[in-house]
């Protein structure tokens, strides 16, 4: 525990320059690992083949989730030791001041923390000196029981006798009240450095990594814990509650941008999921974050996922006298134990895998390097934004929102198909950037009942309008690219719904696509305010029917109108898709015209 003589002479600036240190090779880290993934592990894959390439692929993406860890890890001693001498500067400062005080007075401070002040005034009565002593530090003040007489043989509660009130007639010495205030402020200072030194040092100390050059599934699980304890121990100096909540897109800009550098990277190390989740700031820092959580997130479901015992057989014991089922007592436990959650996590990481593959596939792969604007697996069915391309800084956005049963679990195909719109839109106009975005942030309905409510799109409008007003913050303004939102099935219902919120924003989009909608929640397309020779409809062979039948229910009645309905008024356009779900196929008609829109060439699209 440190004393007043170590608060005393602590220079907490050697440990912001440590805090430094350690930023840098977190930073580093980061820099590495991007390099790795983009540059690196591109070159085998685009001209190696074989066991050898395999090899080399599997080296360095164990490399790269070394360097993950490092930056993880080397980003909490930073914000730990940060934190330790933010907080420390406090008591220091008190200390100071109370020994400042102590010299000014002409007071002793003993190695103890202890007073000594000196004789002060007189006694009328018998003219002697009223003498000196010595006052400890107390947390109670100058009310404690345990402070010294302040004067002889008049017993010692300040009440009974108050300092200097009445001096000469059995008073105290006026010196002892400062004396008092002195050693407690002594006493306070170094009460609150040892529970500041306590909270930091059992952080620290779990802030090592174990021998040996791979980094494995318990350490980034460790890593999540480290996170966890440090968020705790450091409240005081950096907080989640200093994360913008609620607020529009600007103002989480603003908060941002009004940070130094060393605080986003505290804030995004501390609390990589806010962060990651926050609309309006750039998305390479959404993506960092968001991959230190799916990191994390993964390794702890593989461990979990592990740890469960295997399935106990017999399943059955017998069949009862009417044919009832009987099952073992052993089976029945597991059952109720773990087999929700076992399927839990073997279908959240199987998503994950899907998330990874694409998050692994560099740039130059033929794909352009992807960005991970959030995740979340626990959340309803799970929450997914990944974006092929950067787009901050694309002259070409969309963003698809998915429909009915989309989940986690599956969301493999919906990276397929954007995807495939990034490719068919890069075709088009191979020199500018595009992005093209899966935004899966919504409760989609699980089944084709729940697709003809409304409390889905009620739910998720105002968040993809949130997502699309934070991509607008973080590009520059409405006019820096140009935005599609693409909706299936539920999800153009959902982006119809998004129309109708924030609409002293400016239009969602500048183009909106909807691809086999059973309705938008509107009546005509040029109610969806980005005007009706911008609204885009396709349906596919007996797709009519499907989205007619959930249209009516999910609607405004008889007069209700589908987009690919002539009465809607938007652009009905061509489309050779076979079903519901094949409208991405490479080389079709469909998968061409949603590119034309995409990339902005309205004049090549073909309409029905």
């Amino acid at each position: 525990m440190p004393t007043w003589q170590q608060l005393r002479d602590v220079k907490l600036n050697e440990y912001t320059d440590a805090a430094d240190g350690w930023g840098k090779v977190s930073s580093r880290s980061n820099a590495d690992k991007d390099r790795v993934d983009n540059e690196m592990l591109a070159r085998i894959r685009k001209s190696q083949e074989g066991k050898a390439a395999e090899a080399a692929e599997a080296d360095l993406d164990q490399l790269a989730r070394n360097y993950q860890y490092l930056h993880t890890e080397c980003g909490l001693v930073r914000t730990a030791l940060n934190g330790l001498a933010a907080e420390l500067a406090a008591p220091q400062k008190k200390l100071k001041q109370a020994l400042e005080d102590a010299e000014n007075l002409k007071f002793t401070v003993h190695a103890d923390g202890s007073v000594e002040y000196p004789a002060g005034g007189e006694n009328l009565i018998d003219k002697k000196p009223i003498p000196g002593g010595t006052a400890n530090g107390s947390q109670f003040g100058l009310f404690s029981p345990t402070a010294p007489p302040m004067y002889q043989g008049q017993g010692n509660s300040p009440l009974l006798n108050p300092p200097g009130l009445y001096p000469g007639l059995g008073g105290g010495n006026p010196n002892q009240a400062k004396a008092q205030a002195v050693a407690n402020a002594i006493a306070a200072a170094v009460r609150e450095a040892n529970e500041i030194d306590g909270r930091y040092s059992g952080v620290l100390r779990h802030l090592k990594a174990d021998p040996g050059l791979k980094v494995e599934n318990k350490d980034l699980a460790d890593a999540a814990a480290d996170t966890k304890r440090l968020q705790d121990a450091a409240g005081k100096y950096v907080a989640a509650s200093d994360i913008p909540q609620g607020r529009s897109t600007e103002e989480n800009a603003k908060w941002w941008n009004g940070l130094t550098q060393e605080q986003r990277d505290e804030y995004a190390t501390l609390f990589p999921a806010s962060v990651g989740a926050l609309d309006g700031i750039p998305s390479t820092v959404r993506d960092d974050a968001n991959r230190m959580v799916f990191a994390e997130s993964k390794a702890k479901y593989e461990i979990e996922l592990a740890g469960i015992p295997p399935e106990p057989k017999p399943k059955l014991v017998s069949y009862g006298a009417r044919g009832g089922m009987v099952y073992s007592q052993k089976w029945l436990d597991w059952h109720h134990k773990y087999e929700g959650r076992q399927a839990d996590l073997k279908g959240w990481l199987h998503g994950m895998n899907a998330i990874e593959s694409r998050l692994e596939r560099p740039a130059g792969s033929g794909m352009p390097e992807a960005y991970l604007l959030k995740f979340d697996a626990e959340k309803d069915d799970g929450r997914v934004i990944l974006a092929n391309g950067n787009p901050d800084t694309a002259d070409h956005t969309a963003v698809y929102v998915p429909g009915t049963k989309t989940k986690l679990s599956d969301i493999e195909g919906d990276l397929g198909r954007t995807d495939a719109l990034w490719s068919q839109t890069n075709g088009l106009v191979p020199n500018q950037n595009v992005s093209t975005i899966t935004w899966f942030d919504y409760n989609a309905p699980n089944d084709i009942p729940a697709a003809t409510l409304n409390k889905a799109g009620e739910e998720g409008a105002p968040t993809l309008r949130q997502f699309m007003n934070g991509m607008e913050t973080a590009q520059g303004g409405p006019d820096r690219s140009h935005t599609t939102v693409m909706g299936h099935s539920y999800g153009s219902t959902v982006a119809g719904m998004a129309t109708q919120q924030d609409r002293g924003a400016g239009p969602l989009a500048d183009d909106i696509i909807a691809v086999g909608s059973p309705g938008m929640q509107v009546e005509h397309a040029s109610d969806l305010g980005v005007g009706k020779e911008h609204v885009w409809a396709m349906g596919g062979d007996g797709d009519d029917v499907l989205v007619r039948q959930g249209g009516r229910l999910v609607g405004h009645g008889e007069g209700f109108t589908i987009p690919t309905d002539k009465g809607f008024g938007g652009n009905i356009m061509a489309s050779d898709a076979k079903d519901h779900g094949d409208f991405w196929v490479p080389g079709r008609n469909s998968l061409f015209n949603q590119g034309a829109v995409i990339a902005g060439l309205h004049d090549k699209v073909t309409l029905d």
